[in-house]
């Protein structure tokens, strides 16, 4: 009975190699896969650690970058500030250069004033001084007569000063002395001090009309006058 069953082949032992072969190469597919994810896990860390590193190295040059730009911006400024003080110190020298050349011509001026001035005065003392001795030639042979005749004696006290002092004049006291000073250092005299004292107005009078007319005689009479008054 058996012989006459039709012998039938499955094929288990050809599917059993097939799929021994098949979960051979699955097996080695899977590996692979292990294989190749852990590599490319290795290869992303590796290049996310690169990309970590490449931006350090960026920080880094950005913050070097950044101080060097904070120093340069320092040094722009620093120069900045000492340029204005540089321009700030020109025009002071400017300004004061100017200030003394404006100086300068003014002292230049007030030399030339001066010396004008001065040319002037020498001319006008020169003019006097030839005055004066016209004068003295006129009135020395009258002052010889007042000092000889009536006690008057002449000192001279300072530059252009005379003191004229009369003695004689109180009978209770001959050798009394009675003095003025003139001052003849100005074209109009001066009587700059007198003794005993006097009224000044009176002085004044007399002395303006001396010095319109330049008669020392007269001149002597009126204040000899003035001190015997005194006395009474």
């Amino acid at each position: 009975m058996a012989d006459s069953l039709p012998n039938i082949n499955f094929g288990f032992d050809d599917l059993r190699d097939r799929m021994a072969k098949f979960t051979v190469r699955f097996d080695q597919f899977i590996a692979e896969g292990r294989k190749r994810v852990l590599e490319e896990r290795n290869q992303f860390r590796s290049h996310v650690a690169e990309l970590a590193e490449d931006k350090k190295m960026k920080q880094r040059s950005i913050d070097i970058l950044e101080q060097k730009s904070h120093s340069h911006a320092q040094t722009i400024a620093k120069e900045a500030a000492e340029t204005e003080d540089m321009h700030a110190a020109i025009a002071s020298i400017s300004s004061q250069r100017d200030q003394r050349a404006a100086q300068r011509n003014r002292l230049k001026d007030e030399i030339a004033a001066t010396q004008k001035a001065i040319a002037q005065r020498l001319e006008a003392q020169r003019k006097h001084a030839a005055e004066m001795d016209v004068q003295a030639k006129l009135n020395n042979p009258e002052l010889d007569f007042w000092v000889d005749y009536l006690c008057l004696r002449i000192e001279g006290t300072r530059a252009d000063h005379l003191k004229f002092v009369f003695t004689h004049l109180d009978e209770r006291n001959w050798d009394q002395e009675f003095w003025f000073e003139m001052s003849m250092a100005k074209a109009d005299y001066e009587v700059v001090e007198y003794r005993p004292v006097l009224d000044k107005e009176r002085i004044d009078v007399r002395l303006e009309r001396f010095n319109e007319s330049r008669d020392v005689g007269a001149f002597l009479k009126d204040m000899r006058e003035l001190f015997v008054e005194s006395i009474k």
